[in-house]
């Protein structure tokens, strides 16, 4: 007599245990945010990841292991298989994601830079550069409880827009000294109101790419691409977030929502991203606001 167990039992065990791994992950990422301790064991490529895309997506967890720990690359293969698993997603778009989540995850903060720095230095090539931020990016890469009573007295003070020039030295002892001490503070990032910042955009990114392949299929690849939109530092990351979020509100969203009617929306995301690399004063808003008023007066 078989001791099988029914169809429908094997799915709900599977099913119950899917759940407990989501919540075990999630547990050990709120674990790694609150200690800032990550001895994680290192995670692997998610299953249905092509094998075109596994030694790009291997180094992209190499890269954010070196980052910020095996935690935050366990967060990285989660966020990624959510997309792995999808029938709708073919390689291209899988491989765009995984480039952009990944270099978006690896932001660019005076910790980075030192980091990045030490490395080279390390290599044999040791090298020293300045670096231009605003005063709110280095306020905002503190921990919290620190950072945020001096970003609100930035503000308070008009000081926010504020440029600071910061030395990056890896050619003598003081300068890598000083590079390993602003290296350090890498434990305290997932403390930082640029990590909340960060960690918000990358789920709203997410979120409007899941959104594209529901409602907008054709649209998703272009979606996914105006991750590129947000990078570098000083003025000009503050530029590109800004454009991102007028071209998801004031398009992306409103189609997707049904609240706004664009021909091709995939045209219309690539003019406006394209706009925005050009750093174009004014022509970002101009070219949201033509579309908008041409879907209105076709509607």
């Amino acid at each position: 007599m078989s001791t099988a167990a029914p169809p429908w039992g094997r799915r709900r065990r599977d099913a119950t245990e899917r759940d407990l791994s989501g919540i075990a992950d999630s547990f050990r990422f709120l674990l790694s945010d609150l200690t800032g301790v990550d001895d994680g064991v290192p995670p692997t490529v998610p299953d249905g990841v092509p094998d075109a895309l596994r030694c790009e997506v291997e180094d992209a967890i190499a890269a954010l292991i070196a980052y910020q720990g095996p935690s935050y690359a366990e967060l990285y293969v989660h966020r990624l298989r959510r997309f792995a698993r999808r029938r709708d997603v073919d390689a291209a778009l899988l491989g765009l994601i995984a480039r952009e989540l990944a270099r978006r995850m690896c932001y660019e903060d005076p910790i980075r830079i030192a980091q990045c720095r030490l490395v080279t230095a390390r290599d044999g090539q040791a090298m020293s550069a300045r670096h231009r931020f605003r005063l709110d990016e280095l306020f905002g890469a503190l921990p919290g409880k620190i950072g945020r009573p001096l970003l609100m007295g930035c503000e308070r003070a008009g000081w926010t827009h504020l440029p600071v020039s910061m030395r990056f030295n890896a050619r003598s002892g003081a300068g890598r000294l000083r590079l390993r001490l602003e290296a350090s503070l890498r434990r305290w990032r997932l403390f930082s109101a640029r990590y909340a910042a960060e960690r918000a955009w990358i789920e709203r990114w997410l979120h409007m790419i899941d959104r594209g392949l529901t409602r907008q299929p054709a649209a998703a690849l272009a979606i996914a691409g105006t991750a590129a939109m947000v990078q570098g530092t000083g003025d000009g990351y503050r530029r590109g977030l800004s454009d991102w979020h007028a071209l998801i509100d004031g398009v992306v969203k409103p189609v997707l929502d049904g609240a706004l009617s664009v021909a091709d929306l995939a045209a219309a995301i690539t003019e406006i991203a394209a706009l925005s690399r050009e750093r174009s004063p004014g022509h970002v808003a101009a070219v949201i606001a033509r579309i908008r008023e041409g879907a209105n007066r076709g509607a």
